[in-house]
């Protein structure tokens, strides 16, 4: 017999374990020479490992692929594949493509201004630097179409982070699960990106 509050799905489940850390990330890209090439270019980071095989080792369907890792910095590491017998790879049309993205840290703002510049003297479309408030970042796209952003904390995130409670969270969730418009407790962390833009009449009101 179930306890009260305790939910079907919760009973006898041995949830002692715990995730450790992302051990990879894989996406998919078009080429995976080209790929390693931009990576080690544009963002510095070293090809690490590859494997090859004709047939997917979960499923063992034959699908020959190349699978390759980059050293994303402190354990992390971004992996890709390429597929060549699939059809050509593409997005999700109702996903906007600011929302699907990778980021990766850097130091500080110095270091940011240095990649950004970098990038854009490779003929990389940047956008920002962008005020999150307790962080700060930079979007492009890698040649696969994959959104990418740079980012540092900002100095004062602590202080800011800590301003938003477990019961706030849990009251903004809560929130938009009901109403599915934008609840207002952190809306301070972006009132300085968002002013102007918050001055124009929303589309359809």
């Amino acid at each position: 017999m179930l306890a009260i509050g305790q939910t079907p799905y919760q009973k006898d489940i041995d949830m002692s374990f715990k995730i450790e850390k992302i051990h990879h990330v894989a996406y998919r890209c078009k080429d995976a020479k080209e790929t390693v090439e931009w990576y080690k270019k544009h963002l510095n980071m070293d090809f690490i490992l590859a494997f090859a095989e004709d047939h997917v080792p979960s499923t063992k369907a034959f699908d020959p692929y190349m699978h390759v890792f980059l050293n994303a910095g402190s354990g992390n590491v971004l992996a890709f594949f390429e597929v060549p017998n699939q059809p050509e790879m593409g997005f999700d049309p109702n996903t906007p493509n600011w929302v699907q993205h990778l980021a990766l840290k850097v130091q500080d703002r110095d270091a940011l201004m240095v990649a950004k510049a970098h990038l854009e003297e490779g003929g990389i479309d940047v956008i920002g630097v962008t005020n999150h408030g307790i962080f700060h970042s930079i979007y492009f796209f890698d040649p696969n179409g994959h959104r990418l952003e740079l980012t540092y904390d900002d100095s004062a995130s602590e202080t800011k982070i800590s301003m938003i409670t477990e019961e706030m969270k849990q009251e903004m969730l809560d929130e938009w699960s009901r109403t599915k418009r934008a609840p207002t407790h952190t809306q301070f962390l972006h009132s300085e990106e968002l002013a102007e833009a918050k001055q124009q009449v929303p589309v359809g009101e």
